[in-house]
């Protein structure tokens, strides 16, 4: 019987893992996985030993916080997995849990396989060390990171992005407008001004700003705000209220996201995963970025491009504007929006780079990940 064993603490890791499993299942229907996944995973067949929610935790407080139990779940885990043997571990992003096992595993013999490369191309080099020592095979989520770990003895395969999947190519404007009913021909910005209540906390009332400055430029926008929570809604309409906008033209909603970037002419959006499927569906965009101060020294002396975007990072080149920290101003991130608005020709020739970018990910990523991982399974 071949054992396959994971762990996906997080959401995305869970939608990632499931699809995986999916697709091994088409070439071993009788695999047993387990180990600590949710509940997409666990629709696939997986057994979950702990709740994937002990390892949802974000931000170093919450972290520490739940260190100890965490940590004694991942010693238990350990213990057994090295008692009855996997063929197989995949950990599933969630790096310091995951490397922590993963080094402890392939010491033992087992062969273990790290599906998300940590973003060593961004600001954290110092990882691949860890990594070399750890983990068996890398699958990458973007093209240009197999050329870091040449030399390194650690395999690397490049299986696309999910995300290019899912999203088809040249989503239609009109028809998501008529889905939100937003009127035909009205210009449209559409805020992401973030997932968590801390980048809330730092981008909604610039965010607001810019769009008030732009207003008084163009009246007749209207603004799209997908918001991902109960919690960081009330934060983006205290913020509203704060700066007296609350009767302004925007339209907050619970998530759809895609639906808002897709009505959109333009995307004001904070660095992130948002940044990429903002991509995908094909819209410009200006990226914006605020932490605390002593967050923004520390990253800063630790980064290693000049992009920190991925739409910027996969073109290798701005194809889009960034404003980091004290750069990140209304009138800044206005000027920019205004520009993207008035310059249909610049839209075009963006949306034409996006497109080549969804192509490039779009590489059936499931199909792919489980073409990497089958070899280990059939040598096991």
């Amino acid at each position: 019987m071949t054992r396959i064993a994971m762990v996906a603490g997080e959401a995305s890791s869970d939608q990632l893992a499931a699809h995986l499993i999916s697709a091994l299942r088409k070439h071993l229907p009788d695999a047993e996985f387990c180990g600590i996944g949710g509940p997409k995973m666990q629709r696939e067949g997986f057994e979950s030993l702990w709740p994937a929610e002990m390892l949802a935790v974000h931000g170093y407080a919450e972290a520490l916080r739940n260190y100890r139990a965490i940590a004694r779940m991942r010693r238990q885990l350990l213990r057994r997995l090295l008692a009855d043997r996997p063929d197989v571990f995949i950990g599933v992003d969630g790096y310091d849990f995951n490397l922590w096992l993963e080094h402890r595993l392939k010491r033992a013999g087992i062969a273990t396989i790290h599906y998300v490369s940590p973003s060593i191309w961004a600001w954290r080099r110092y990882r691949l060390r860890k990594i070399i020592g750890s983990v068996s095979h890398i699958l990458a989520l973007y093209p240009f990171e197999p050329e870091l770990y040449k030399g390194t003895g650690v395999k690397c395969s490049y299986v696309g992005h999910p995300m290019a999947d899912v999203i088809p190519l040249g989503i239609d404007q009109d028809h998501a407008r008529e889905k939100l009913g937003v009127a035909p021909g009205r210009p449209v910005v559409a805020l992401l001004p973030g997932s968590r209540q801390s980048e809330l906390h730092y981008m909604a009332e610039t965010f607001i700003a810019a769009a008030k400055l732009l207003l008084e430029r163009q009246p007749q926008l209207q603004f799209l705000v997908p918001l991902v929570s109960r919690e960081t809604r009330l934060q983006f309409e205290t913020a509203l209220w704060k700066l007296k906008a609350d009767e302004l033209p925007f339209t907050l909603m619970f998530g759809h996201a895609t639906d808002a970037v897709a009505a959109s002419d333009a995307v004001l959006v904070a660095s992130g995963t948002a940044t990429l499927e903002t991509a995908l569906v094909g819209r410009p965009m200006v990226i914006a970025y605020k932490m605390s101060p002593w967050s923004w020294r520390l990253m800063r002396h630790m980064g290693y491009l000049p992009w920190i975007g991925l739409p910027n990072i996969l073109a290798r080149r701005f194809v889009v504007p960034e404003f980091l920290q004290d750069e990140a101003t209304p009138d800044n991130l206005a000027q920019a929006l205004g520009n993207l608005l008035v310059d249909r020709q610049a839209r075009t020739a963006i949306g034409r780079v996006f497109d080549s970018i969804h192509r490039l990910l779009r590489q059936d990523n499931a199909q792919r990940a489980a073409d990497a991982v089958l070899p280990y399974l059939r040598k096991a």
